[in-house]
């Protein structure tokens, strides 16, 4: 199973950490799982123009294989300005519209209030339906208050995230049986 954990900002930390411990839970609960975390401050990504994602090279051809290659994959955003990150955006954008058919999708947000709660909700989960995802359909969200010095200080918001990683994980496992239990059928 390929597990992608994706850090949507290239400012601040926050995201990156949040994303960071989600990461290691995920590899410390499912060592088989192959997982890679794509921090977007790490590359430089193209805006995008409207061609196939295949034709991207670069940082940019990379990012986007190795979504669509993914079983599943785990979004990590902040919330500015009560949205989500442009290039975060970009990414989406960069994909085609059925990108995260057959993959399950969850995530984790960043904010500095409460008020921001939810921006997943109302501007993540649509995008992520359009794409086709199967959703995990709750998400961790975490507040300013819940870091110091650039570690996660709440033992709620650990325990939501190795929940997170697992609802994750079984989702995965379910829906790749199913499909593949479809497949057979044909026969061919």
């Amino acid at each position: 199973m390929k597990v992608v954990g994706v850090s949507g900002s290239i400012v601040g930390s926050k995201t990156r950490t949040a994303m960071e411990s989600t990461v290691k839970a995920v590899t410390e609960k499912y060592p088989e799982a192959y997982v890679t975390l794509i921090d977007l401050a790490d590359y430089d990504i193209q805006f995008s123009d409207g061609r196939n994602y295949l034709e991207y090279t670069g940082d940019t051809g990379y990012v986007t294989k190795t979504l669509m290659e993914a079983d599943a994959i785990i979004f990590g955003t902040p919330i500015f300005q009560a949205s989500i990150p442009a290039t975060l955006k970009n990414i989406f954008d960069l994909l085609p519209e059925q990108a995260f058919l057959d993959k399950v999708v969850s995530m984790v947000v960043t904010a500095g209030s409460p008020k921001h709660y939810l921006i997943a909700e109302n501007q993540l989960k649509p995008i992520l339906g359009y794409m086709k995802a199967q959703m995990v359909q709750t998400y961790v969200f975490i507040e300013e208050k819940d870091f110091y010095r650039k570690e996660i200080t709440n033992d709620d918001v650990l325990f939501r995230i190795d929940r997170l990683v697992e609802d994750t994980v079984v989702l995965t496992k379910t829906y790749t049986e199913i499909r593949e239990a479809k497949e057979a059928e044909y026969g061919f």
